[in-house]
Protein backbone atom coordinates (compact mmCIF):
# COMPACT_ATOMS: atom_id res chain seq x y z
CA UNK A 1 0.00 0.00 0.00
CA UNK A 2 1.12 3.55 -0.47
CA UNK A 3 2.36 6.15 1.77
CA UNK A 4 -0.37 8.37 2.54
CA UNK A 5 -3.29 5.96 1.82
CA UNK A 6 -5.51 4.33 4.34
CA UNK A 7 -7.42 1.26 4.06
CA UNK A 8 -10.95 0.99 6.02
CA UNK A 9 -13.99 -0.89 5.56
CA UNK A 10 -16.97 1.48 4.19
CA UNK A 11 -19.86 2.56 1.34
CA UNK A 12 -17.73 5.46 0.45
CA UNK A 13 -19.40 5.58 -2.36
CA UNK A 14 -22.68 5.98 -0.83
CA UNK A 15 -21.59 8.18 1.80
CA UNK A 16 -19.92 10.97 -0.49
CA UNK A 17 -23.44 10.73 -3.14
CA UNK A 18 -25.34 11.12 0.28
CA UNK A 19 -23.33 14.19 1.02
CA UNK A 20 -23.45 15.76 -2.27
CA UNK A 21 -27.20 15.65 -2.22
CA UNK A 22 -27.54 16.53 1.27
CA UNK A 23 -25.05 19.97 -0.02
CA UNK A 24 -26.82 20.16 -3.35
CA UNK A 25 -23.13 19.45 -4.91
CA UNK A 26 -22.52 17.70 -8.31
CA UNK A 27 -19.54 15.64 -8.34
CA UNK A 28 -18.34 17.68 -10.98
CA UNK A 29 -19.02 21.32 -9.00
CA UNK A 30 -16.83 18.81 -6.06
CA UNK A 31 -13.97 17.53 -8.35
CA UNK A 32 -13.84 21.97 -9.25
CA UNK A 33 -13.63 22.38 -5.27
CA UNK A 34 -11.22 20.32 -4.95
CA UNK A 35 -8.78 20.87 -8.19
CA UNK A 36 -9.44 17.19 -9.85
CA UNK A 37 -11.20 16.18 -12.67
CA UNK A 38 -14.86 14.67 -12.35
CA UNK A 39 -13.91 11.62 -14.07
CA UNK A 40 -11.28 11.24 -11.51
CA UNK A 41 -13.72 11.21 -8.75
CA UNK A 42 -16.07 9.08 -9.86
CA UNK A 43 -13.48 6.41 -10.16
CA UNK A 44 -12.36 7.79 -6.71
CA UNK A 45 -16.07 7.09 -5.18
CA UNK A 46 -16.94 4.21 -7.36
CA UNK A 47 -13.96 1.89 -6.49
CA UNK A 48 -14.23 -1.16 -4.11
CA UNK A 49 -10.94 -1.61 -2.35
CA UNK A 50 -11.90 0.83 0.52
CA UNK A 51 -8.69 3.37 -0.10
CA UNK A 52 -8.81 6.57 0.78
CA UNK A 53 -6.40 9.17 -0.11
CA UNK A 54 -5.53 12.88 -0.25
CA UNK A 55 -8.37 13.52 -2.53
CA UNK A 56 -11.25 11.56 -0.74
CA UNK A 57 -10.39 13.33 2.30
CA UNK A 58 -10.51 16.68 0.57
CA UNK A 59 -13.93 15.71 -0.88
CA UNK A 60 -15.42 15.56 2.05
CA UNK A 61 -13.67 18.63 3.57
CA UNK A 62 -15.17 20.21 1.00
CA UNK A 63 -18.89 19.08 1.37
CA UNK A 64 -18.57 20.58 5.61
CA UNK A 65 -17.47 16.80 6.90
CA UNK A 66 -14.57 15.23 8.97
CA UNK A 67 -13.14 11.52 8.98
CA UNK A 68 -13.46 9.76 12.00
CA UNK A 69 -11.10 6.44 12.13
CA UNK A 70 -11.72 4.15 14.55
CA UNK A 71 -9.62 1.09 15.46
CA UNK A 72 -11.67 -2.32 16.54
CA UNK A 73 -9.41 -5.00 17.77
CA UNK A 74 -10.24 -8.08 15.14
CA UNK A 75 -12.36 -11.07 16.92
CA UNK A 76 -10.85 -13.91 16.86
Amino acid sequence: MKAGYVMVKNDFDIDVKVKCLEERVTQAQLAEMVGTSAPYISRLINRNDGIVNKVFVEMLEKLGYDIQITYVKKEQ
